[in-house]
């Protein structure tokens, strides 16, 4: 029987805190674009007109609400897991099965990961075919989303039923700091998906193809020596059959470093701006970020790692939710569970960090081309093309943007550069 004390008080409270401020930033995000998204801002005149505003206004209401009922149902299912008794009568049902510890964490996991995607795939199919077909910007078929859907998911079996696997052992038989050796094998994971997701994955759901233009491909060979940088391979990615959207990206470690284009991104961007994004990309490199976010990462990594070990034999946590007994399994769910809410308040910091490598990759643009003309026209197309909000509000774009605002950015361009100039 679920247990009301202390520790189910306090997590409730927070848990609904997090709730409450998600919805508070949503609606006052919401609200300051109708109050101030009706005027195209004046460095965007002549990219933007009164109707492409109205309906990146309209997209962005659509999108923000519809993502926060979501994580709102997300959330809620979680909360009815945790209070409904069902944790205790599924491990009652596993455990009669018999296979040990491991198996039937992997058993416990498995059927919880499956509910919640099961939970997900309305979701998905409304965001897929219903807000981004309203908008334009969905090409995908039914049978491609079914196809996607079933890769992924044999994607999580088969790499996180292995994670798991492992990790459940190094919990079990791995002694008082298993925790540390946790912390390597996941450290050691994250490493490997790098190098996995570009050559590996990747391929299983996009056709990557050297570039037709190949005087595209000499000028940013060309761009990468400026720099120092080696890269296995410039590809195109079939983005279009899923998605108008545009984008490019930097991608893989060692050998298999590659830059990817979106065909999407070569079909509406002159040279120069797909120059100009990818000089963006390589500063990410240049400027350490990568390998920054990693030592971040696993720094918190860490700490989260020795947490769950203080935790994991605290009777507290298993006896509030209606267990009798220690569980491995059942407490590293619950301490995730415990622990998550909390995680979210964190959320500004991670955001802060971010958005300070993004300015710093900006700046190298400028470094690096000389002039801020080409990316500044990028960053306008790219706001048109993907209806990107103009004005968000300012709390917002603190608590939850990776990048500066677009207007920001593009302002912090056309100043650096006039620096630059009386210099």
């Amino acid at each position: 029987m679920i247990q009301l004390n202390f520790l189910l008080l306090t997590f409730l409270a927070i848990f609904l805190l997090r709730s409450g401020t998600q919805l508070y930033l949503n609606r006052l995000n919401i609200s300051y674009l109708r109050r101030h998204g009706n005027t195209v801002p004046e460095v965007f005149q002549g990219t933007v007109d009164q109707e492409k505003l109205r309906r990146i206004s309209a997209y962005t209401a659509d999108s923000d609400r519809f993502s926060m009922v979501t994580m709102l149902a997300n959330q809620g299912f979680y909360l009815v897991i945790l209070l409904s008794g069902f944790l205790p009568w599924l491990v009652k049902i596993i455990r009669s099965w018999g296979g040990g510890l491991i198996i039937e964490g992997l058993v416990f996991f498995a059927i919880l990961s499956l509910f919640a995607n099961l939970l997900r795939i309305p979701f998905s199919l409304y965001d897929t075919f219903v807000i981004e077909d309203r908008y334009g910007f969905n090409t995908m078929t039914f049978k491609m989303w079914i196809a996607d859907l079933v890769k992924s998911m044999a994607i999580l079996v088969i790499l996180g039923g292995l994670l798991l696997w492992l990790l459940l052992t190094l919990v079990i038989y791995g002694g008082k700091i298993w925790w540390v050796w946790a912390w390597v094998l996941v450290g050691g994971y994250e490493l490997l998906m790098l190098w996995l997701y570009p050559v590996v994955i990747a391929p299983l759901f996009n056709k990557f193809e050297p570039l037709e233009n190949r005087g595209l491909e000499d000028r940013i060979r060309t761009l990468m020596e400026k720099v120092g940088l080696r890269v296995k391979g410039v590809l195109k990615m079939d983005a279009g059959k899923r998605s108008k959207h545009t984008n490019a990206y930097f991608t893989g470690v060692g050998k298999a470093k590659r830059i990817v284009l979106f065909d999407t991104l070569l079909a509406s961007h002159p040279e120069e701006e797909v120059l100009a994004v990818l000089a963006h990309e390589v500063g990410h490199w240049k400027k350490r970020h990568v390998i920054k976010q990693l030592l971040l990462l696993e720094i918190l990594s860490l700490a989260i790692f020795y947490a769950v070990a203080r935790l994991l034999d605290w009777s507290l946590i298993y006896q509030t939710f209606g267990f009798q007994e220690s569980i491995v399994y059942v407490e590293l769910f619950l301490i995730g569970a415990l622990l998550s809410p909390v995680g979210y308040f964190a959320q500004p910091l991670e955001s802060a960090v971010s958005r300070r490598f993004e300015r710093q990759a900006d700046d190298f643009v400028l470094e690096l081309m000389k002039v801020a003309e080409p990316m500044r026209n990028s960053l306008k197309r790219l706001a048109a093309d993907n209806l990107a909000n103009l004005t968000p509000h300012p709390l917002y774009a603190w608590f939850y943007y990776s990048h500066p605002p677009l207007l920001e950015r593009i302002e912090r361009l056309m100043n650096d550069q006039r620096s630059t100039q009386k210099e």
